[in-house]
């Protein structure tokens, strides 16, 4: 049961407000929910006033990065350029890279390029092409709380196969996002993101998912993009994730560079295209916190 507090105690939350008042009704809803079998966020994912505060700036200081390298994105560039010009700008903005040296991630950025799905490791011999397409995802850590966001850059002239890619790539995050509101599924936004994909002659990468994230680098829940309405956890106010479909051209099967560890790829070495977004369910609907 996540009531166990009495009416009359202060809240849970740090309110200093009596349960009664402040988050009884709240946790009943939960509870409720949870006894129809579905799965319920623990109170340590639903972020608290100040912690949202303080995670928004971090958010912040994550869109000014990814606009900052915006202006530099060009063929020619190197991907080891763009690592650089994230740590440089994340430190001149008081922030600290949260990929760098995380599970031995040895960059600042992931840049992932064409048939790269996600994790590619920025390196001097990685040149940026007329007609490339790559994903640029930045994470920051600023006074503690961690955000996380990422965009897609076309090079120079892409052709329609690709174009279309990164358009519909984009477009699944504002289906995505349309499902995002208080006592709906995370469920729910999978389906509308996965369908979208579908009907555009498109897959989603499977095994590599969304989220939460805050008050660390990556917390429940993990996030599907490949599920149904109605199902996986339920979204309560205070809940904080990313929304980050993988699209591929081709088959939704993926590999991994068994030499690096890290980079993955599509099987069928066809395109990939990945947007993300980091998202606040609020008592209305959804606030986007990072993009």
């Amino acid at each position: 049961m996540l009531n166990k507090l009495e009416r009359n105690d202060l809240c849970w939350c740090g309110s200093h407000i009596k349960y009664k008042k402040c988050h009884a009704d709240f946790d009943d809803k939960i509870e409720f929910y949870k006894m129809q079998g579905h799965a319920v966020p623990p109170r340590d994912i639903i972020k608290m006033p100040e912690q949202i505060v303080g995670i928004r700036e971090s958010g912040k200081i994550n869109i000014a990065i990814l606009d900052y390298i915006a202006k530099f994105i060009r063929a020619g560039l190197t991907t080891e350029d763009i690592n650089q010009l994230v740590y440089q700008k994340t430190i001149e903005l008081g922030g600290v890279p949260a990929q760098l040296g995380y599970n031995g991630f040895p960059k600042s950025v992931c840049t992932s390029v064409n048939e790269q799905v996600c994790h590619g490791i920025p390196s001097e011999n990685v040149v940026l092409r007329n007609g490339d397409i790559i994903n640029v995802d930045v994470s920051t850590i600023y006074k503690g709380y961690f955000s996380d966001s990422s965009r897609m850059f076309s090079i120079g002239d892409i052709d329609e196969g690709k174009r279309k890619l990164v358009h519909v790539a984009k477009e699944c995050i504002e289906y995505g996002l349309k499902q995002v509101k208080p006592w709906g599924f995370l469920g729910d936004m999978g389906q509308a993101v996965h369908e979208h994909a579908i009907k555009n002659g498109y897959s989603i990468v499977k095994d590599i998912g969304g989220h939460g994230i805050g008050l660390d680098f990556h917390e429940d829940p993990w996030v599907s993009f490949v599920s149904k309405k109605k199902t996986e956890m339920l979204m309560v106010p205070g809940m904080i994730f990313t929304i980050e479909p993988m699209v591929n051209m081709g088959t939704d099967e993926i590999c991994l560079d068994k030499q690096n560890g890290w980079a993955t790829y599509t099987k069928d070495g066809m395109p990939s295209a990945q947007w993300e977004v980091m998202v606040l369910v609020t008592d209305e609907g959804h606030e986007v916190l990072a993009y």
